[in-house]
C-alpha cells in the first residue's frame, strides 16, 4: 500500500514546487526592499527610521524603473532622501512611455504603499523618459501629487522615444496614437496639473539633443504660464550639458531640496 502511494505524493510535490512563482529580484542602489505589486517588480527604498516624522510616511515615487534603474548614478540623491526621512518607491512598468496601462501600474504601487503606512500624496521624480510617467500621473492624479521633480525629463513622446516606438505602450498604430496626441501625450494635457496647482523642479542642459529642453521642460513651463501658474515651475538650465552623466544632474541640492520638501507636505496634507 506504501509503495502504491509515494508514486502520487511525489508528484503532488513536484507540482506545487513548479507553480511558485518566483520572487522579484533587482538590484537596489540604497537599502531597501524589492517585492511584487499585481506580477510587476516593485521596490522602495527605506528612509531611515530616526528621521521619519509622526504620521503617514512621506516618499516619492520615481520614474523609470526599469531593470537599470534606479542606477548608480543617483546614489547621492536617494540617499539624501532617505536620510531626510523620505522613501522613494517605483515600480516597473516596462517601456510604458506614460500610457494609460503605466498609469494603471503606478495606481497598484501606489495603494500597496498606502497600505504599508506611506502618504496618499507623494512626489514625484522623473528622470529622462520617467517625465512621460510622472506628467501622466499628475494629469491622471493632480490630487495625489505633492510635486514633481525631473532631470532633463521628457513630457511630449513626440520628441523621445517617438510616435513609433512609443505606441506600442499604447496598444495603437504610430498613425492613431499621433491623431490622439491631444488626450494622450503628457504635455498637451499638462494644464490639467497646473490648475490643480501641483508644482514642478526641472534640471534640463541646453545641449540636449535627445530630449530637447525647448519642445520639454520650457514647453511645459509655457503651458503653465498660459494657465496663469507660471510661479508653480522652476527651471535650472545647466550650460553646455547635454543628455549625459554629469554630476550635476544627479547632486542638484535644490532638486534633492524641492523634493525632500514636497514629500514632507505631501504627508501632512490629508
Amino acid at each position: 500500500m506504501i509503495h502504491r502511494l509515494l508514486p502520487a505524493l511525489f508528484v503532488i510535490v513536484v507540482a506545487s514546487v513548479s507553480v511558485r512563482a518566483a520572487e522579484p529580484t533587482k538590484a537596489l542602489v540604497v537599502p531597501g526592499e524589492v517585492f511584487a505589486v499585481e506580477g510587476r517588480t516593485a521596490f522602495v527604498f527605506t528612509a531611515e527610521a530616526a528621521a521619519v516624522p509622526a504620521g503617514p510616511r512621506p516618499w516619492i515615487m520615481y520614474a523609470p524603473t526599469l531593470a537599470a534603474y534606479p542606477d548608480n548614478a543617483e546614489r547621492w540623491m536617494h540617499e539624501r532622501f532617505t536620510r531626510a526621512g523620505v522613501a522613494v518607491a517605483g515600480i516597473d512598468s516596462g517601456e510604458s512611455y506614460g500610457s494609460p496601462d503605466g498609469v494603471k501600474a503606478m495606481e497598484a504601487l501606489h495603494a500597496e504603499m498606502v497600505r504599508r503606512g506611506y502618504a496618499e500624496k507623494p512626489a514625484f521624480l522623473g528622470r529622462s523618459r520617467g517625465g512621460l510617467w510622472a506628467g501622466s500621473w499628475a494629469i491622471a492624479h493632480p490630487e495625489l501629487t505633492a510635486g514633481v521633480g525631473g532631470i532633463y525629463p521628457v513630457y511630449d513622446w513626440r520628441t523621445y522615444p517617438g510616435v513609433e516606438k512609443a505606441a506600442p505602450a499604447y496598444g495603437l498604430s504610430s498613425a492613431d496614437l499621433a491623431a490622439r496626441a491631444s488626450d494622450l501625450c503628457p504635455i498637451e494635457r499638462i494644464d490639467v496639473a497646473a490648475k490643480a496647482g501641483v508644482p514642478f523642479w526641472i534640471i534640463h542642459g541646453d545641449g540636449d539633443v535627445t530630449v530637447p529642453a525647448e519642445p520639454n521642460s520650457l514647453e511645459l513651463e509655457r503651458r503653465y504660464e498660459a494657465a496663469g501658474r507660471g510661479d508653480l515651475v522652476t527651471i535650472v538650465v545647466a550650460k553646455g550639458q547635454g543628455h549625459s552623466m554629469w554630476e550635476g544632474f544627479f547632486r542638484c541640492e535644490e532638486l534633492a531640496d524641492f523634493l525632500i520638501a514636497r514629500a514632507k507636505d505631501g504627508a501632512r496634507d490629508r
